[in-house]
């Protein structure tokens, strides 16, 4: 019988990668994310069908904690089962911290931070009713381990992520319950550069471009992150070989902080 996953965040990008890898590791997918992102979901569904796998389109808004539990109830109704929980959601804000503004203050914390306390809860009642030594694995970064300049905001929503598995990971243990976190580095066919680069741009001069390169330059590995590296860590976290991991955040960035 196919063990169930539910993934925010899923209709593109990150979370549809992470959709596709754990089909192919046996799971049915309950491919969550907003309701304007049916039509991409559709596509990710397509392609866990074609693994051989269930996947069922599953709205949610992370920032609403009846919603996140009300799509974890669903997932689990219409897939029969609930085994893996990724908190996959998230939005990046990069400005100098002089220049914060308070709505995306706001609105980070809500999707970055109660987004994941509000799924690794929803997650927990789930696994604890179903008696099922469940997995949560939310997303943090490399900017949650080590803060950036013009990354306030966003670094500190994912240090947050950082404490929020070790805190869960303590808490859900006597259940079976593992919490860990993954935090890529910068993902290079994501939009976040651009806006980074540019903001970067206005403090020290560069031209447009350089600075990424700059940033690609430090990397051992020589290159930025692929969703396929991300997918292949949640993969890990997600199977019987991390039985025994939890409370951990794990690096995924070509040695980027070393």
């Amino acid at each position: 019988m196919s063990k169930v996953a539910m993934i925010t965040g899923a209709a593109q990008g990150i979370g549809a990668e992470i959709s596709r890898h754990l089909a192919k590791d046996g799971f049915d997918i309950a491919v969550a994310d907003l309701p304007n992102q049916a039509e991409k979901a559709q596509s990710v569904i397509k392609d866990v069908e074609a693994l051989g796998q269930k996947a069922v389109f599953v709205t949610v808004d992370v920032t609403d904690q009846a919603a996140v539990a009300k799509a974890v109830d669903e997932a689990a109704a219409k897939l029969g089962g609930f085994d893996v929980m990724v908190n996959n959601a998230g939005v990046a804000k990069v400005d100098k911290i002089e220049d914060i503004k308070p709505a995306d203050l706001e609105f980070s914390y809500k999707i970055n931070v109660f987004g994941v306390v509000y799924g690794i809860q929803a997650a927990a009642k789930k696994f604890k009713a179903l008696n099922v030594p469940g997995r949560i694995i939310s997303a943090s970064s490399i900017a949650g381990l080590h803060a950036f300049p013009v990354w306030a905001t966003y670094s500190s929503t994912k240090a947050a992520v950082v404490s929020l598995t070790q805190a869960a990971a303590n808490e859900l243990a006597p259940a079976h319950i593992t919490v860990n976190a993954y935090a890529p580095g910068v993902v290079g066919t994501t939009g976040m550069w651009d806006e980074i680069d540019r903001k970067m741009s206005e403090i020290n001069g560069k031209p447009l471009g350089q600075n990424k390169a700059d940033y690609v330059g430090t990397i051992p590995l020589g290159r930025t992150v692929e969703p396929n590296d991300i997918a292949n860590m949640v993969s890990f976290l997600a199977g019987p070989q991390a039985d025994f991991i939890t409370g951990q955040t794990y690096a995924v960035d070509g040695g980027g902080l070393l």
